[in-house]
């Protein structure tokens, strides 16, 4: 006889809600969730399986068992079973055990809504709350502020497991409690003003990076309890770090305990393969036609930005999701109702994701890995756009380091490789990316990309952050990138940090640290950083010397900064470049500096502006350009 005690937390209101795909709380109602019932403590129970015909909680304490703890399902067709069982509390493993009415299937599966999972490769739901304070109100006040598209936005993506590694315990890797301690006070130094941490949410497969997502609303146990997570948030933000989640609602594995064929239907994923299969990832798509899905998907994006007070996510694989032929070859998808490629209902979804965000958390990012010119991404809904507030610039990003893969020599021809982004940059709210992905696969460090012995292969790679930094738009490094790193990145160990110790690597690093500074300090570099009016050619055209000047600027030209980008290692003296105004032209920054490990090439401390037509301009002056780096000027 099960020892089930009929009870529950959603109201008729909830159910409708849910059915509608509009509620966006549904981890206040689902899952597990810890009370008091007419004196006796105990958990609450409730999951949703319409296709099941019995929903058992089995757990470490009931032995497992099938029949001791069957929930009860609602009488309003909603599919959910729920109830209370007593003497169950904090810390008791559990799955739900689901007989199915299609074939008698039985399926035993962790609970979609957990708060904590069991550490991989044990699969079973933890039950658990915590209650823990939040120290981070003086962030939170200000946030709106520092997260706002004209405010400084330079990311540092990391991924937890293999940013830094304990050699002396076993090569394990550091827990949220020691990164709060160690990753808070290095992204801080280094100025950054957002970290990025690739997937946090439970995850079986290591190798998967966190990409193939079990337990979507629990940080992973791999190091250490929910509050550990929060404890590192809360550090963040209390060194005036914002963070940024990376956030998977493009596929789901099909590990036995996970959403696939959760009740013995296909219930999270879509029916047909030709919709509900990844061919790449061999992972299963979800059902963004289906109201429910919608709700368990938003519910959980806003549970992170609720509960853990999380200041954006960036949403991954954006393409994969809107196209129905996104990897599939002639024959293997169908087209929408209008006989496009684009998935309706995928769109619609995103379209309500990025309106229930910023309806609910009007000061945080919604940010789109999306790899297309599909229009409008970071255009509101209300404009016909899918809502996000900035998007990856993808094209800027192969464009840039094809470019500078190149030997200088051959760098003439390709120069619109580089300049070609300018012809775009101002159609989105773009970010400008060099993640884990170009790291990974073979494709080897940025660095090892860059040709010339060493010292023009560091040369390149400055000239290239520094080329990042004053480009138009905001900014995202993956770790070890920032100092150079040689090796592809290895999930399974640490950042080679041992490269510090020599000059190269540290040089690169501190100047990755005073381009963060640089760009927070000068207003230029951010406020008109998705404006037309905050970026001016000087010149775009000069492919025999490989060189291109630009300004950065406000609306007008009364406050601006003169870069200058010198592609070859031949320095260029007695360079000439028009200029806007009169007066003295103040270097401000050269990534040629010595203590970055360039030659120390300079320019002197004021350079008189000469009333002398060039680039199309009535004043101009000659600088010296170092051997490739750029330099920053201002107007005095």
């Amino acid at each position: 006889m099960s020892k089930v005690i009929a009870h529950s937390l959603l109201t008729d209101f909830d159910i409708n809600l849910f059915k509608a795909g509009k509620h966006y709380k549904l981890y206040e109602k689902l899952g597990s969730h810890i009370m008091t019932l007419d004196g006796v403590e105990g958990t609450y129970f409730a999951v949703w399986a319409p296709s099941a015909t019995a929903v058992s909680v089995v757990g470490d304490f009931n032995f497992w068992k099938d029949e001791e703890y069957k929930l009860n399902v609602r009488w309003d067709s909603s599919g959910i079973w729920e109830g209370f069982i007593p003497n169950v509390g904090k810390g008791n493993l559990y799955k739900y055990k689901i007989h199915s009415s299609n074939d008698g299937i039985i399926t035993e599966k962790a609970d979609p809504y957990a708060r904590r999972c069991e550490h991989p490769p044990k699969t079973a739901s933890v039950v658990w709350d915590d209650d823990y304070i939040w120290d981070d109100t003086s962030w939170m006040e200000k946030r709106a502020k520092n997260n706002a598209i004209d405010a400084p936005f330079s990311v540092y993506e990391v991924h937890l497991g293999s940013w830094k590694r304990k050699s002396e315990d076993n090569n394990r890797s550091l827990s949220y409690i020691e990164l709060a301690d160690e990753l808070v006070s290095y992204v801080k130094e280094m100025q950054f003003t957002h970290v990025e941490l690739m997937p946090v949410m439970e995850y079986p497969y290591d190798p998967s990076w966190g990409y193939q997502i079990t337990g979507y609303f629990a940080p992973t146990s791999r190091f250490g309890y929910p509050e550990d997570f929060k404890h590192l948030i809360d550090t963040f933000h209390k060194n005036d770090i914002g963070v940024i989640l990376d956030w998977v609602p493009s596929h789901f594995p099909e590990d036995s305990h996970g959403l696939g064929f959760f009740d013995g239907s296909h219930l999270y994923e879509h029916p047909d393969r030709r919709k509900g299969y990844h061919p790449d990832w061999k992972s299963l798509i979800f059902n963004y036609g289906r109201n429910e899905v919608k709700s368990f998907l938003i519910s959980n994006a806003l549970f992170w930005l609720d509960q853990y007070h999380v200041d954006g996510i960036r949403v991954d694989a954006v393409a994969s999701m809107i196209f129905l032929d996104y990897s599939r070859n002639y024959g293997e998808w169908e087209p929408n109702i209008y006989g496009g490629n684009e998935n309706l209902d995928a769109i619609n979804f995103l379209k309500e994701l990025n309106e229930a965000i910023y309806g609910s958390f009007p000061d945080v990012q919604s940010i789109a890995e999306e790899s297309t010119a599909f229009p409008k991404i970071s255009k509101p809904t209300y404009l016909g756009g899918l809502g996000f507030g900035m998007k990856w610039m993808m094209g800027w990003m192969h464009d840039s380091l094809q470019y500078f893969s190149k030997e200088p020599i051959y760098r003439k021809h390709h120069q619109n490789d580089l300049t070609f982004s300018m012809t775009y940059a101002f159609t989105e709210n773009f970010m400008l990316p060099f993640s884990h992905d170009e790291v990974v696969h073979g494709k080897g460090s940025i660095i090892s990309r860059t040709p010339g012995d060493e010292w023009q292969k560091f040369a390149n790679l400055r000239l290239l952050y520094s080329y990042m930094f004053t480009h138009p738009g905001t900014n995202l490094l993956f770790m070890g990138s920032e100092f150079g790193q040689h090796a592809e990145w290895n999930f399974q160990g640490s950042l080679d940090w041992y490269v510090l110790e020599y000059d190269f690597h540290f040089g690169v690093q501190k100047l990755v640290k005073d381009l963060n500074k640089l760009y927070r300090e000068e207003e230029v570099l951010y406020k008109s950083q998705f404006k037309q009016e905050g970026f001016e050619w000087i010149s775009y055209d000069d492919h025999e010397n490989s060189v291109i000047s630009y300004l950065r600027k406000s609306e007008t030209v009364e406050d601006c900064l003169v870069v200058v980008c010198n592609m070859t290692p031949e320095p260029r003296k007695a360079y000439r470049i028009g200029l806007p105004k009169k007066g003295k032209l103040v270097q401000v920054f050269n990534s040629d500096y010595k203590e970055y490990g360039g030659s120390g090439i300079t320019n002197k401390k004021k350079i008189t502006i000469e009333k002398t037509d060039w680039n199309s301009r009535n004043f101009s002056c000659e600088v010296t350009l170092p051997p490739l780096a750029t330099v920053i000027f201002k107007i005095e």
